[in-house]
């Protein structure tokens, strides 16, 4: 008896799905979660955009973005087999690719979508706080991300670099990019690590406080120091003082690139219907955040990502003429 009923119900389930694809009915909704980071930052606007157009322009697919705490987060939560696409700096990815750091003993079976947009580092203090340059954060109040972030990983191997400890030499707090801004105003710390596009919200925030003058520390020189150690993930850039209100000079710092990452079970189709929604919708996504414009082509190399390529993205820029090899 139960065994005839499992064949009628399947019967009733396949029938009901070729009825529905004979009538041109949609097929049962696709979820999809972007992980993305903390609202002050850039992934979550640019998450929440993409979400958008996932929705809108792929039949069947219902995606939403969720806040995490960042990079490190999104890797764990893409390692619990859900279906999830995150965003991380290649650093994260990286150690969560090969089982390392925060990841150790606990491999994420990763596949790049796409190359995203640089992450540039900000050490932000503001004028009175006596720091100029990184050797100055000894002694101070200083935030280093929150725990589920790439900025905390990325924070902690500059600060190496640069000759402090992490532990010994500041007093180190946990926040992200705006309880960071919110701290540094009310003079709970005295400055902050935060790795993100450009102009990060939080960032642009603290600069047009009334009475409040920006302080960007230069830390370019310990890029060198970083990649020996940890591999070519970091290059040496510039924040134009254009982009923050009251920076005397453009900020010498240290750049890491941002990628879109998924399961590497993700289907082939459902990772080739992502990456070409987010090129072909590109424009809309740059009404949401400009850090969308560095979405280019030309930027997918094997070489920009530590982690391999999913075989629906490698189909996609495949069409459009790039070889990721």
């Amino acid at each position: 008896m139960l065994l005839m009923t499992r064949r009628v119900l399947g019967l009733m389930v396949t029938t009901l799905a070729c009825t529905a694809a004979l009538l041109g009915l949609p097929a049962a909704a696709q979820n999809i979660s972007i992980a993305t980071g903390g609202t002050g930052g850039v992934y979550y606007p640019m998450g929440g955009g993409i979400a958008a157009v996932l929705s809108k322009h792929v039949p069947g697919m219902q995606a939403t973005a969720e806040v995490t705490g960042g990079s490190v987060d999104n890797l764990k939560l893409i390692a619990s087999g859900k279906p999830y696409v995150g965003f991380t700096m290649t650093d994260a990815g990286q150690d969560a690719l090969r089982g390392e750091e925060k990841f150790k003993g606990n491999k994420v079976p990763l596949k790049t979508l796409m190359v995203l947009y640089p992450n540039r580092m900000h050490v932000v203090s503001v004028e009175g706080r006596g720091i100029a340059r990184m050797a100055d954060l000894k002694g101070k109040r200083v935030s280093t991300g929150s725990p589920g972030s790439a900025t905390e990983v990325m924070a902690f191997r500059l600060i190496e670099a640069a000759g402090l400890d992490r532990d010994k030499d500041m007093k180190r707090e946990r926040l992200g990019a705006a309880e960071s801004v919110n701290a540094i105003k009310d003079g709970k710390i005295d400055a902050f690590f935060w790795v993100g596009g450009l102009p990060t919200a939080a960032v642009t925030d603290l600069a047009n406080t009334p009475g409040t003058k920006i302080r960007m520390v230069d830390h370019a020189e310990a890029v060198a120091a970083m990649n020996r150690k940890y591999g070519n993930l970091y290059v040496e850039d510039v924040i134009s003082k254009d982009v923050y209100k009251g920076m005397d000079a453009d900020n010498k710092q240290a750049t890491v690139m941002n990628i879109l990452v998924t399961h590497e079970n993700m289907d082939d189709k459902t990772a080739y219907n992502i990456v070409k929604t987010i090129f072909d919708k590109r424009d809309d996504l740059i009404a949401v955040h400009k850090e969308a414009a560095n979405f280019k082509l030309e930027n997918q190399k094997a070489a920009a990502s530590p982690i391999p390529f999913h075989p629906g993205a490698v189909k996609y820029f495949a069409e459009k003429g790039v070889k990721l090899n």
